[in-house]
């Protein structure tokens, strides 16, 4: 794609207020192949003064209105499903079946899922002799990370705009390409001008920006827990709303009964899956001492079938990151049954897909998120230490149970203290709540409960 050299605000592609661009480079083969505006924070102040203009009327736009150009924005998206994940593999590196399919694939379905909660969603209800309603919190600053760039913007913006809100967006530095097309999407949609409007820029500078802008009334930020604290820091001084989710460390508990090698094979593959840089990942392995040198065994020939299947991970600096920590895990005493730290390749940002045996608890692979394609295979005693380990952690996104027996994997997921459970391989849903426990954030995404983020409720005694 051709990149815009210009920021999109009040309904327009509009010249950044300075000269400075950001180089986007394909980690695939290093080469730059575009530029973007690099916004500061006067174009941060316009942006937002354009979204605080567009609010009323947007705000007193009837949910049938709202929910028909999300729809055209559906439909904006699925027309152009193969720029968009054409971009994606540039930009991210993501093999192009993967780009369709997830990168593209599942924001779709979601914008779709709010197409629909716009139209039915009960933003009034009767309660008693009062009248409750349920209406926009305002102009909302997004913040979205560069490892799934068009879902993670569409999962705050499309409920931003089915809630009746306002959005500036500032998107990763390193895939902005994505975000332009998106706000293609919703210039094509029909949306009015400055509902939503998009700024690229750095982080320190146009991140900070947003971030510490008095015209804004809710932050949402998807991240790593460190930029969260600051960004969480800012909005309480602030007293503004916030939603934030951050970093996971997510671990796929097989219990003995289980059937191993389906287990073990779709833990890998979710640990692979865009590089390892998912957020939710099963990054930790949890086997029972009696099954542990069999699932190890397992989880090293699955691993080695993804040498030739996975992209890079998205830049130098993640690449060097991940082969650290890689390096962490056979200083600390890990034993290294896959993958390792050497480069797999002359040229690319690629890191070979890593096992980890031997683990134990406190080891750092096993407590810091290293968003990459590394597993960690940890054995535990009994149910009550697998939970221990399972909850050990900073951490609370995403995890998975395996046993033989449903009930018996549901008791355990009813004990795990994280946001999100698969039980034997469970499919995602889009209008399941997105988030996590402890320090992984505040708030939920995705259907109603990601809805509700963005409203804020008035009630009339009568």
């Amino acid at each position: 794609m051709k990149a815009h050299d210009a920021l999109y605000i009040d309904g327009a592609w509009r010249p950044a207020d300075g000269a400075d661009v950001i180089e986007v480079v394909d980690p695939a083969d290093e080469q730059v192949i575009g530029r973007v505006p690099a916004g500061n924070a006067l174009d941060v102040d316009t942006a937002v003064r354009a979204a605080r203009a567009a609010l009323p009327g947007w705000a007193a736009t009837p949910p049938a209105e709202r929910a028909a150009r999300l729809a055209a924005l559906r439909d904006a998206l699925t027309a152009g499903a193969d720029e968009i994940a054409a971009t994606v593999t540039a930009e991210l590196g993501s093999p192009p079946q993967f780009s369709r399919a997830v990168h593209v694939g599942m924001p779709i379905a979601v914008a779709d899922s709010y197409a629909g909660l716009a139209a039915t969603h009960a933003f009034e209800e009767r309660v008693g002799n009062s009248t409750v309603l349920h209406e926009p919190v305002g102009v909302v600053g997004a913040i979205t990370p560069w490892n799934y760039p068009l879902h993670q913007i569409v999962a705050k913006v499309a409920p931003a705009l089915a809630a009746g809100c306002t959005v500036v967006l500032k998107p990763a530095e390193d895939t902005p390409l994505t975000a332009q097309l998106f706000a293609g999407a919703v210039h094509q949609a029909g949306v009015p001008a400055g509902v939503f409007n998009l700024v690229t820029g750095l982080g320190p500078v146009a991140g900070q920006a947003l971030a510490e802008h008095p015209g804004v009334d809710l932050l949402s930020f998807t991240g790593s827990t460190a930029v969260g604290r600051r960004i969480g820091a800012v909005a309480g001084a602030a007293v503004k709303k916030v939603a934030l989710e951050l970093g996971g460390k997510s671990a796929n508990v097989i219990l003995p009964g289980a059937d191993l090698a389906r287990a073990v094979n779709v833990g890998v593959a979710n640990v692979m899956a865009n590089s390892g840089q998912t957020c939710s990942a099963w990054t930790r392995m949890l086997v029972h001492r009696d099954r542990y040198e069999e699932a190890v065994e397992l989880a090293a020939a699955a691993a080695v079938k993804y040498a030739e299947r996975i992209g890079p991970v998205v830049s130098a600096a993640q690449r060097d990151r991940v082969r650290g920590y890689i390096e962490k895990g056979v200083t600390e005493g890990a034993r290294l049954v896959a993958g390792g730290p050497e480069a797999p390749r002359e040229q690319g940002y690629f890191v070979s897909p890593t096992v980890f045996a031997d683990v134990t608890p406190e080891m750092t692979v096993a407590q810091e998120e290293i968003f990459g394609p590394v597993l960690s295979i940890l054995r535990y005693d009994d149910e009550d230490d697998a939970l221990r380990i399972a909850n050990g952690t900073v951490y609370g996104l995403a995890g998975a149970v395996w046993a033989a027996d449903e009930a018996e994997a549901v008791a355990f997921a009813r004990r795990m203290d994280t946001g999100q459970v698969d039980i034997n391989g469970g499919r995602f849903n889009p209008l399941a709540p997105f988030g996590g426990y402890k320090q992984s954030g505040v708030g939920r995404e995705l259907g109603a409960h990601g809805l509700a983020e963005y409203l804020q409720t008035k009630s009339l005694q009568f």
